[in-house]
């Protein structure tokens, strides 16, 4: 990242340029004799008091004394993908959403509470796309409180990391004492190259409704309920996918559902005896052949940071990372 105007490193940030994106080098004390520097680039959420907050694509908020900042500028939005489907974060949030409804659901605002019986995250989680219609803390307490009253956990759905996120929401709820639990990456990909992978895709059995069968693999059905099935169920057109196993349970499960141009992939589990066999990599190609019959052109999915195997999979698929979503817990 280059800093310098003839030869010289330079500050051309100021607190004006709180909510743009913006690259920085600062000092760091290593240890040795010499100065040390390091860069940071994210969305710049604050400068109070002598001290900028960035919050970097990943979520984390970094803290910078002012006085250790030796060069910072603006920067232009990450450069769009040069393969794949183009997407802005509104749509794909507005996709996500639709393809994991919940139970019950009330608007505060833009922003949209939902709440499933504690069944995930994403179906308990409010979700604040647009203006509440009150102050943030004000806001928040109404947040806290309907969540309350369901005896569940108040949790708030954000995104970081592309065109249109919300760091800045971010880092105010951070400043508001909520901290950020969970964090995943939403994945996009072209539909047809996940539908033309050799597979064998006879073996696998599609259904509108998961059976008893597909919900003994299920990892999440542990703990049954009729949320589970009004959440599993939701979505413009919802597809279940099975691969038969030798002992009852399926030896591998999927779920899909499209939406317009885009199919989301879901619930996608392989037996653990049965992994390294192919076998998720046949059931995402089998939903990804259905999806493509109705019309469907583009594909997404989630994934949690740490999940190194899904993660090598969807890389092999061609899916590539367009933003980021956390949950973040009241305090």
């Amino acid at each position: 990242m280059e800093f310098t105007i003839g030869g010289r490193l330079e500050v051309r940030i100021t607190p004006a340029d709180v909510g743009k994106r913006v690259s920085v080098r600062r000092r760091t004390d290593g240890g040795g004799t010499g100065a040390e520097f390091t860069d940071t680039v994210g969305v710049l959420t604050s400068w109070d008091h002598g001290v900028l907050a960035i919050t970097r694509k990943s979520g984390e908020s970094v803290h910078i004394v002012e006085s250790a900042l030796v060069a910072g500028k603006v920067v232009p939005a990450a450069p769009a993908r040069r393969r794949g489907p183009a997407a802005s974060f509104e749509e794909l949030a507005a996709v996500t959403a639709r393809a994991w409804q919940p139970v019950e659901s009330e608007p505060l605002g833009d922003w949209r509470l939902r709440a499933a019986g504690g069944f995930t995250r994403r179906a308990n989680s409010a979700l604040p796309l647009g203006d509440p219609g009150l102050p943030l803390g004000e806001a928040l307490g109404r947040v806290r409180d309907w969540y309350e009253e369901r005896g569940l956990p108040a949790y708030v759905q954000t995104a970081t990391g592309a065109e249109g996120t919300q760091e800045l929401l971010c880092a105010e709820l951070e400043r508001h004492g909520w901290r950020r639990e969970v964090s995943a990456e939403v994945r996009i990909a072209a539909l047809a190259p996940v539908g033309d992978v050799a597979a064998d895709v006879a073996a696998v059995r599609l259904s509108r409704a998961p059976d008893t069968a597909w919900l003994a693999r299920y990892q999440r059905f542990s703990t049954p309920g009729p949320q589970v099935l009004r959440v599993l169920g939701s979505g413009p057109s919802v597809w279940f996918a099975t691969v038969p196993g030798e002992s009852g349970a399926p030896a591998a499960i999927g779920r899909c559902v499209v939406d317009g141009r885009w199919a989301g992939f879901m619930a996608v589990e392989v037996d653990p005896e049965q992994r390294r066999r192919g076998l998720a990599t046949t059931v995402m190609t089998a939903l990804a052949r259905r999806a493509l019959d109705e019309g469907a052109s583009a594909a997404w999915l989630q994934v949690e940071e740490d999940n190194e195997g899904a993660r090598a999979l969807y890389d092999g698929m061609g899916f590539a990372a367009h933003h980021r979503y956390h949950h973040y817990r009241s305090a």
